[in-house]
C-alpha cells in the first residue's frame, strides 16, 4: 500500500495576492511544512523556557553568566567560520521593509548591507509577508524596476558592484504565521520568513557570489542559538547546498543574551557573523525582566537613555570584545533620524548627533553600524572610513582593556535621569502613532523626525507600565497612574484628530490604536510582546 504523501501547510483566511503562486509553490510548502514538522516542537519548548527563566529573574533580581557554560566561554581555542568576501566589510548598514521602493532604495543606497526586515519595521500582513519575498526574488533577477503610480518617479537597480549585500530579518520564535497552518496549527513566523527565502533565493544567491545571510532576532539564550543552527543544518542538506553557506548575525537585543554572547557564537560558530547592538528592544528586555526589581530597575525618558550610559557602555564594550575575541563582526546601533525636507536647522543638529554615536562606534571598535535613511549612508560612511582606512573591518583590535562584571549590565541606577512628565506624554503620542499606522500595514513609520518601529513601541509601552507600577513622581508633583496615562491619551487622540481632519481620522485606525496602547500599557498582567494582541486585530 503506497505511503501517504506528507501534508503540506494550507493557506487560511487570505485573499489570492498577485503572482503569490511564484513564492507558494508546492515545493516551497514543503520545505516550510517539514522545518515545522522538525522544528516548531522544539520552539515551543524553549517558549516555555523562557517564562522559567523570568520567574528566576522575578526572584532573584539578577542575572550572571552561566555556570554550565563556563568551558566554553574559558577556550582560547575556538573561533567562527571565517567571513565570506559579501560580508567582510559591513562599515554602513541601512534596514527597512521589503516593499517594492524600499528594496529599491535600499540596494541602490552605498551602504555595503540592506537589512532586509521582515520582522520589527514590517506588519506581519499577509500582503507584506508573501510580497516582500517575490520583491526580493524579483531584485535577484533584476526585474525589479518599477514607476510609482502616485509620484511618477522611476527606479531602477543601479550595476550589480554598486548593490548593498542583503541580509535578511525573519521574524522572532514568539510569533506565529496564522495564514499558514498545518494540521490546523500556525507554522512560526520565523519558519514561514526563513523557509521561504531560503528556498527560493539560496542557490541563485550563491551564483551572484554571495550567499543566503539572516540576522536573527529577540534571541534570549543559546540555546535558541542552538535551534537555529540546527535549521540551517537541516535546510542546507534538504537543498544540496554546502555547510556553511548560511551565515547568521544575532541581534543582542535582550538583557539574558548579553549574558550568553560567547555561547551564542559558539553554538552558530559554523554560520555566525556576527553580532547586533540593538538599543530599543535592549532596553525593553530590561523592563521586561526587571519589572517587579523596584526603583533601581526604573528607566529615565528613553531618549536619556543613550550608548554612553554606564550600563549601555558595558553592553557594548562586551559586545565588541567577545566578538572580535571569536573572529566575528560587532556592529553597532541604528541612528533613527529622518532629515527634514523643510528644516534645514534641525537637520544640521541631528546630523552633528548622528556623526558623533558614528564616531564613537568607530573609535570603540565596532565593525560597522546601522541607519535608517539613505541621506544618513554618507554620514555613517565617512565615520568608519576615517578609522577603517581600506581595512574591511578592525576584527583585529582585541579590545582586550575590557572587564564587565555580571552587575555592569544592569547597574541601571548609575543613570542620572530620572522619568519626566514630557517622557510619559512622548511615550503615549509615539506609541498611538506607531500602534495606529502598524495596524494599517506598516512597520516602519517616521514620527517626529524618527524612523520608528515595533521595538518603538514596545518600549514605550513598557515605560509607561513601568513607571506606573513603580508610582513615579514627575517633576511636576504628578504621580504616574493609570488615570494620568488615559488622560495624556485622550489628549492626543483629540490632537491627532485636530491635526489631520476628520475625513483622515475616520479612515484610520486610531481609536483601536488608542485602546490597544491603553490595554498593554495599564494591564496588571504585562504582555510579553506587543505584537501579539496586536496580531490578533491585524487584517
Amino acid at each position: 500500500m503506497p505511503v501517504p504523501a506528507p501534508s503540506t501547510p494550507a493557506i487560511v483566511d487570505a485573499e489570492p495576492l498577485p503572482r503569490q503562486e511564484e513564492v507558494l509553490t508546492d515545493a516551497a510548502l514543503a520545505f516550510v511544512a517539514e522545518l515545522h514538522r522538525r522544528f516548531t516542537p522544539r520552539r515551543d519548548e524553549l517558549l516555555a523556557r523562557r517564562g522559567g527563566r523570568r520567574a528566576e529573574i522575578a526572584r532573584t533580581s539578577t542575572l550572571d553568566f552561566l555556570p554550565e557554560t563556563a568551558a566554553i566561554r574559558a577556550d582560547e581555542s575556538w573561533r567562527v567560520a571565517p567571513a565570506p568576501a559579501a560580508l567582510n566589510d559591513r562599515r554602513v548598514e541601512i534596514t527597512g521593509p521589503t516593499d517594492r521602493k524600499m528594496t529599491v532604495n535600499a540596494l541602490n543606497s552605498g551602504a555595503r548591507v540592506w537589512l532586509a526586515d521582515f520582522e520589527d519595521a514590517s506588519a506581519p500582513t499577509w500582503e507584506n509577508v508573501v510580497l516582500g519575498q517575490l520583491n526580493l526574488s524579483d531584485a535577484y533577477a533584476r526585474r525589479i524596476d518599477f514607476t510609482d503610480a502616485g509620484s511618477g518617479k522611476s527606479y531602477a537597480l543601479k550595476s550589480a558592484d554598486e548593490l548593498a549585500t542583503v541580509v535578511m530579518r525573519p521574524r522572532g520564535w514568539h510569533l506565529e504565521e496564522r495564514h499558514l497552518q498545518l494540521d490546523g496549527v500556525s507554522v512560526p513566523g520565523a519558519l514561514v520568513d526563513f523557509g521561504l527565502y531560503f528556498f527560493h533565493n539560496a542557490e541563485r544567491l550563491i551564483a551572484l557570489g554571495k550567499g543566503p545571510y539572516f540576522y536573527l532576532p529577540k534571541t534570549e539564550s543559546y540555546l535558541e542559538a542552538r535551534l537555529w543552527n540546527d535549521v540551517f543544518v537541516f535546510a542546507q542538506d534538504y537543498v544540496g547546498i554546502p555547510q556553511g553557506s548560511v551565515r547568521a548575525t544575532v541581534l543582542i537585543e535582550t538583557i539574558t543574551a548579553a549574558y550568553e554572547m560567547e555561547e551564542i557564537l559558539y553554538e552558530l560558530r559554523d554560520h555566525a557573523s556576527g553580532l547586533n547592538a540593538g538599543r530599543w528592544d535592549y532596553l525593553f528586555s530590561i523592563v521586561k525582566n526587571f519589572r517587579d526589581g523596584g526603583a533601581k530597575f526604573v528607566l529615565p525618558d528613553r531618549n536619556a537613555v543613550t550608548m554612553t550610559a554606564p550600563f549601555m557602555r558595558a553592553y557594548t564594550e562586551l559586545l565588541v570584545r567577545t566578538c572580535h575575541k571569536r573572529g566575528a563582526h560587532a556592529i553597532g546601533g541604528m541612528a533613527a533620524f529622518i532629515p527634514s525636507r523643510r528644516d534645514a536647522e534641525v537637520n544640521k543638529v541631528a546630523f552633528e548627533k548622528v556623526k558623533a554615536d558614528k564616531d564613537r562606534e568607530a573609535h570603540d571598535g565596532f565593525d560597522g553600524s546601522w541607519v535608517a535613511h539613505p541621506d544618513l549612508v554618507p554620514i555613517a560612511m565617512a565615520s568608519f572610513d576615517a578609522v577603517l582606512g581600506d581595512r574591511p573591518n578592525q576584527k583585529d583590535r582585541l579590545r582586550e582593556d575590557v572587564s564587565v562584571a555580571p552587575g555592569d549590565l544592569i547597574a541601571i541606577d548609575s543613570l542620572d535621569a530620572v522619568p519626566t512628565y514630557d517622557g510619559l506624554r512622548n511615550a503615549v503620542a509615539v506609541g498611538i502613532r506607531y500602534i495606529e499606522a502598524w495596524l494599517r500595514g506598516l512597520g516602519a513609520v517616521a514620527i517626529f523626525n524618527l524612523m520608528e518601529d515595533a521595538a518603538t513601541a514596545e518600549i514605550s509601552r513598557s515605560q509607561i507600565w513601568q513607571w506606573i507600577n513603580a508610582d513615579v513622581v514627575f517633576e511636576n508633583g504628578e504621580h504616574a497612574t493609570a488615570e494620568l496615562a488615559r488622560r495624556i491619551a485622550a489628549e492626543e487622540l483629540a490632537a491627532v484628530r485636530e491635526e489631520i481632519g476628520e475625513d483622515a481620522f475616520a479612515s484610520g485606525t486610531w481609536q483601536q490604536a488608542h485602546d490597544l496602547l491603553l490595554q498593554v500599557s495599564l494591564d496588571q498582567d504585562y504582555a510579553d510582546f506587543l505584537t501579539l494582541p496586536a496580531y490578533e486585530q491585524l487584517r
